[in-house]
């Protein structure tokens, strides 16, 4: 018997890799498909549906995405739910370039800094959020107390009972969280910039601010990019916050997409109403994700052509 030729080995070696790859791979397939997979494709059959509580449902096809976009209030929501993502996430990087910039410059005692940066992104939300609410609380809150003390108002204010005053209060505890993620994800993305540029500017005369706009920003913009869109989408689905502060008032407020969504599927008992909102939410995502995804390619190709 004349013994295999090369090319069957190299044939049967491939397909052995091939074969084992593939079953390496195969578990996180598996949990991808049970974990995000299969309940997206039932949301989106539920969208299509009159679920409510019970058996009993009809198909309706799209009415549910007609009812939501002849939806004034729902239009609002939208609205509302996208000055919400960009105040908060514009504010989280703003402060997060100041601190970690900050963070990065050669002072005694940073490495405590750095320490005192993490409780804010480190201890659980909801312990946070319960913080915030005394903060905002009229009746024993410290910033009502301080704002009596100094005279700005003349009797106790409650924060979260004001739309206004609740929307940019919310805005703040999430801000308050966002932030330290943001500050360290910039501060190790100065950290490996080359100090051998600082020094040339330096040596030419450059002042700070000079060095920190054509150097600093430059060579960390893709990581400014690419930390927008993450906070955006945290920012965009953020539930918590919201809803132990105010539950999405008052007179909805604060009332964002999945405030919305969840109120709607599970305080009305409306799946099907609320699996449609949830389907908006995850194209608008999957939109400003393509957006966001292609603005970063060009910012890391012009980058980095210089």
């Amino acid at each position: 018997m004349k013994p295999p030729s090369n090319s069957i080995q190299t044939r049967s070696k491939r397909v052995s890799q091939s074969t084992f790859a593939w079953l390496l791979i195969a578990p996180a397939m598996l949990f991808i498909a049970i974990i995000v997979a299969w309940p997206l494709a039932e949301t989106l059959r539920l969208s299509f549906t009159d679920t409510r509580i019970g058996p009993n449902y009809s198909y309706v096809g799209f009415e549910n995405y007609q009812d939501l976009a002849d939806s004034r209030k729902f239009k609002q929501t939208i609205s509302r739910t996208f000055y919400w993502m960009f105040l908060s996430v514009s504010l989280k990087l703003i402060l997060g370039l100041i601190g970690a910039t900050l963070l990065n410059a050669a002072i005694p005692g940073k490495a405590l800094f750095r320490i005192l940066v993490l409780p804010p992104w480190v201890i659980p939300i909801a312990i946070g959020m319960i913080g915030w609410l005394w903060l905002y609380n009229g009746a024993f809150g410290l910033l009502s107390g301080v704002m009596q003390y100094i005279g700005i108002v003349d009797k106790s204010y409650e924060f979260l009972a004001y739309k206004q005053s609740a929307f940019y209060s919310a805005v703040v505890a999430d801000v308050w969280v966002g932030v330290p993620m943001v500050t360290l994800f910039f501060l190790a993305a100065m950290q490996g910039v080359s100090r051998d540029l600082y020094e040339a500017a330096w040596v030419d005369g450059a002042s700070r601010w000079y060095r920190f706009r054509r150097i600093t920003i430059p060579q960390i913009m893709p990581v400014i990019v690419s930390m927008s869109l993450l906070s955006a989408i945290f920012t965009f689905n953020s539930f918590e916050i919201i809803w132990i502060l105010t539950e999405g008032g008052p007179r909805s407020a604060t009332t964002t997409m999945i405030i919305d969504s969840y109120k709607t599927a599970f305080s009305s008992r409306k799946f099907g109403e609320g699996a449609a909102r949830t389907i908006v939410i995850v194209c608008l995502l999957g939109l400003f994700s393509v957006v966001y995804m292609w603005l970063l390619s060009k910012v890391s190709r012009y980058y980095g052509s210089k």
